[in-house]
C-alpha cells in the first residue's frame, strides 16, 4: 500500500497509540518485598514490545547534569515508588526515600551500522542527551541493552541486583556474580577497540554506594539534588526534573523556585561553562563516592565531593598516601599548572588494573574526560612550596 501525505500523520498517530497501549497493557508494578527474582520482568518496571523497551506506568526517567562514565555506555534511569509515598529533599545528600522505592540504571549502546559494533558517542552520557530520542523509550532496532541494574528499598534498606540482557534483548536475568561481555566499540574519530564490558557482581555494588565506611549504609549516588536539578522532557514538555518529582508526588520538601535554589552540578560536557565547574562536578560523580571524609578512600585524605575546600584535600600540592605502581613515579596528587606531573591525570588517564581511578565502572579511559582535567590542572597558578 502507498502511503500519501494525507495518510502519514494518521499513521503516526496510531503508532503512538499502539506504543502508549504497549506501555499501559503492562502488568502494575511489582515491589518484591524478600528474595532475588531471577527475571529482570518480575518487577513489571519495563517490557520489550512492538521492538522498544518501554517504561510501565509511574515508572520516572531521569537524567544527571553530570553522569558517571562507564565505557560510553548511555544510561536510562528510572525511579518508581508505591501510590502515595514520596522521598525527603535533602540539599547536599540522597533524598531520603520510602521503603517500596525502585531505582533502575539500564546501559545500552547506540548499535554500528555493520550490526556487529557498538558505537562510544562523546555525549555526556545521558539518555537524552545523545542516547535515546524518545526519553522513555529505547528503539531496540538502533540501541543495544547490555544490563539493568536495580536498587530496591526493602525494610532492612537497600539491596542491589544486576540484571544482564540476553543476546535476543527480549529479557534480562539476574547476575549475582556480575558478568563480562565482549564488545567491540567504534568511536567517532573512526578508532575501534575491543572492550570487556564488567557487570559488577553485588559485592562491588556495595563498595561504591556505602558513603560511610562506619555506618556502612548503602545508599543511591545519583538522586541528589545537585545532580537532578536541571531539565527532561516529560509529556512533550521541557521541565525542570526536581520540580516534576514533586508535581507527581515523588518528592516532597522542595524549596521554592527549586531550579535557582538547589544546588546544581555543572554539564561537565558544556564548553560554555567554566572548566573548573565541570571538573569539579566530573570528579564529584565519579571518585566522591569514596574520596570523601567519610568513604572508602577517607584514609587518603583526598576530598573530591563538590564543596570540599581547593586545597591540600582536594590534591593540590599533596603527596600521595602510598608509593607504588598508582603515582607513575609523580609526588603530587595534583602539581598545580602541571597535569603530566599529576598522579590524579595519570590514574584517569591509565585502564591498567592496579593505576586506573576509579577502579570499578570501566575497563577504558574517558578520553573527553581525562582531556577535561588535564585543562582544569593546566589552568592552575603552578607552584608547590616543596618543590625542587
Amino acid at each position: 500500500m502507498m502511503l500519501t501525505l494525507a495518510t502519514r500523520p494518521l499513521l503516526a498517530a496510531a503508532c503512538a497509540l499502539v506504543l502508549a497501549a504497549c506501555t499501559q497493557s503492562q502488568p502494575p508494578v511489582s515491589f518484591i518485598a524478600e528474595g532475588n527474582p531471577e527475571k529482570l520482568s518480575d518487577w513489571h518496571l519495563m517490557a520489550v514490545s512492538g521492538g522498544k523497551l518501554n517504561l510501565n506506568k509511574d515508572v520516572l526517567p531521569y537524567d544527571l547534569n553530570t553522569p558517571l562514565f562507564t565505557d560510553y555506555a548511555h544510561k536510562l534511569r528510572t525511579v518508581w515508588m508505591p501510590k502515595g509515598q514520596s522521598a525527603v529533599y535533602q540539599a547536599d545528600t540522597t533524598f531520603d526515600f520510602p521503603v517500596g522505592t525502585i531505582i533502575s540504571k539500564t546501559f545500552y549502546y547506540p548499535k554500528g551500522g555493520d550490526g556487529r559494533t557498538v558505537l562510544a558517542t562523546t555525549g555526556n552520557g545521558n539518555n537524552s542527551n545523545g542516547g535515546a530520542k524518545d526519553g522513555d523509550r529505547l528503539d531496540l532496532a538502533s540501541m543495544r541493552l547490555i544490563e539493568t541494574r536495580l536498587l530496591v528499598k526493602r525494610a532492612g534498606g537497600w539491596i542491589a541486583l544486576p540484571y544482564v540482557w540476553n543476546a535476543d534483548q527480549t529479557e534480562a536475568v539476574l547476575s549475582r556474580t556480575g558478568d563480562q561481555i565482549p564488545l567491540e566499540v567504534l568511536h567517532e574519530d573512526k578508532r575501534s577497540n575491543k572492550l570487556t564490558y564488567v557487570v559488577p557482581n553485588v559485592n562491588q555494588c556495595a563498595s561504591c554506594h556505602v558513603a560511610d565506611v562506619k555506618s556502612r549504609q548503602f545508599e543511591p549516588i545519583g538522586p541528589k539534588a545537585r545532580h537532578l536539578n536541571r531539565d527532561y522532557t516529560y509529556e512533550g514538555v521541557s521541565t525542570n526534573q526536581l520540580e516534576y518529582l514533586a508535581k507527581v508526588g515523588y518528592l516532597s520538601g522542595l524549596p521554592a523556585n527549586a531550579a535557582t535554589a538547589a544546588p546544581r552540578n555543572a554539564d561537565w560536557s558544556d564548553s560554555k561553562l567554566a572548566v573548573d565547574a565541570r571538573a569539579r562536578a566530573y570528579l564529584d560523580i565519579n571518585c566522591a563516592h569514596c574520596h570523601n571524609d567519610k568513604g572508602a578512600a577517607n584514609t587518603t585524605a583526598l576530598h573530591l565531593n563538590m564543596g570540599a575546600p581547593a586545597n591540600l584535600h582536594l590534591g593540590l600540592c599533596k603527596p600521595p598516601v602510598a608509593a607504588g605502581a598508582g603515582t607513575g613515579g609523580r609526588n603530587y596528587d595534583i602539581a598545580p599548572g602541571k597535569p603530566d606531573d599529576s598522579i590524579m591525570l595519570y590514574r584517569l588517564a591509565s585502564a591498567e588494573t592496579g593505576i586506573m581511578m576509579p577502579e570499578l565502572g570501566r575497563g577504558s579511559a574517558h578520553k573527553e574526560g581525562v582531556a577535561l582535567i588535564r585543562a582544569w590542572i593546566a589552568a592552575m597558578k603552578e607552584g608547590c612550596r616543596n618543590e625542587s
